[in-house]
């Protein structure tokens, strides 16, 4: 049995694995898709990525996880990375998935400097302390690339919006002992919106795999995500 621990980005929460969970415990593994603080019911100004970092760092150690294949949604590849370096021992395997990638001292903000266009927009708004979710594009990007009409629905019901300390918190990743832990890239791949660009993986020991869909990739083909995991870890 192998334990997932499914970490979703900004604005989501742990609702977004609804359709991969089942897939992944059905065929005999442990899974836990947390929802990280402020993006339940309550926004929490305060929050940002050390709090996010916290969250799963406090998950594994109170459920005393080990050997955890840990899967970071987009914005969540910082939160993944900065739980490897501070629990590196609990993790065998980090999945990103179309996730930031950092390096030791970025932000959001450096990794995908698109998002300043967000910041700076909240900060000439009435509440410059959050980001709103983004808005629905025209097919076939939609709304984090799901387009279904009904999906829709559900999934701007679940949003909630980011903290702006979440962009603002840089990456602490100086253990090295987290370089040991396996890596993989999943990239979705055909439907990218105009302005995003993905870095490209520069470690020869990770695999890179590519998965036709929009960008939340866990509503739309929640089956070919759950295999490739399954495949992957």
């Amino acid at each position: 049995m192998t334990t997932y621990v499914l970490v979703h980005g900004a604005w989501h929460n742990g609702q977004a694995w609804h359709r991969v969970t089942p897939l992944l415990t059905t065929a005999g593994h442990r899974v836990l898709a947390p929802t990280l603080t402020g993006h339940g019911d309550q926004f929490d100004p305060r929050a940002g990525l050390e709090t996010y970092v916290a969250d799963v760092v406090r998950l594994l150690v109170e459920e005393d996880l080990t050997d955890v294949v840990l899967v970071g949604h987009s914005y969540a590849g910082l939160v993944i990375s900065s739980v490897a370096n501070d629990v590196p021992e609990r993790i065998s395997h980090l999945i990103y998935l179309d996730a930031m990638v950092p390096v030791h001292g970025e932000t959001a903000l450096d990794v995908m400097p698109i998002t300043r266009v967000l910041v700076d927009s909240a900060a000439q708004s009435g509440t410059p302390d959050r980001v709103p979710p983004l808005p629905e594009l025209p097919a076939p990007h939609g709304l984090f690339g799901v387009t279904d009409p009904d999906d829709i629905a559900w999934l701007r019901s679940t949003l909630v919006d980011e903290p702006i300390r979440a962009y603002e918190q840089p990456v602490r990743l100086d253990n090295p002992a987290a370089a040991g832990i396996a890596r993989t890239h999943i990239h979705c791949v055909g439907f990218e919106p105009d302005g995003i660009t993905r870095r490209p993986v520069d470690d020869p020991r990770a695999q890179v795999w590519e998965l036709r869909s929009g960008h939340d990739c866990m509503l739309t083909v929640p089956a070919d995500l759950a295999a490739l995991l399954l495949k992957v870890a």
